[in-house]
């Protein structure tokens, strides 16, 4: 009896030492884990396609995260979407011709804004926005793109062939 009582003692704090990792795993994976504050400076950017991006994605540059994404919304005049970022202050000597791009990361696919710096004397300002972007690359484009080429290629060859 105090055996099996030891016994499920044990296996209780197994569970809970379990139910706790899988907590701050969520956590982690929903980026939550960070209680950031909305201290620095914003900046904005416009994407044609802002893919699978997300409202606290990070925001990185040589692959150190410097800022979150704080909004995003589409511009009716413009047709793009638009990418609000928050930068830590203590990054503020982002040159004005810093490029971004929309970026995946991970297993999972999380993507994230990737800045490159550019070499420019002044820097951006709160509210000043970055005018070189790259969107987001959409998997299904890219494949149909290489199945269209190779079916074009394919057409080809049996021309060839039959001269």
């Amino acid at each position: 009896m105090l055996q099996s009582r030891a016994l499920e003692i044990w296996v209780g704090l197994f569970v809970a030492i379990g139910l706790v990792a899988l907590f701050f795993l969520a956590m982690t994976v929903s980026n939550l884990s960070d209680l950031d504050t909305d201290e620095g400076y914003r900046i904005i950017a416009r994407f044609e396609n802002s893919g699978s991006l997300k409202v606290r994605s990070p925001v990185s540059i040589a692959g150190v995260r410097i800022g979150r994404v704080r909004k995003i919304w589409f511009d009716e005049d413009k047709y793009q979407a638009v990418v609000e970022m928050n930068i830590e202050s203590q990054y503020n000597k982002l040159p004005i011709d810093t490029s971004a791009s929309i970026l995946t990361a991970g297993l999972l696919g999380e993507q994230y804004v990737g800045l490159k710096s550019g070499g420019a004397d002044e820097y951006l300002k709160d509210g000043e926005e970055i005018e070189l972007t790259q969107s987001a690359i959409v998997l299904e484009e890219v494949i149909g793109r290489f199945l269209f080429s190779k079916a074009e290629g394919a057409g080809d060859e049996g021309k060839k062939k039959q001269e």
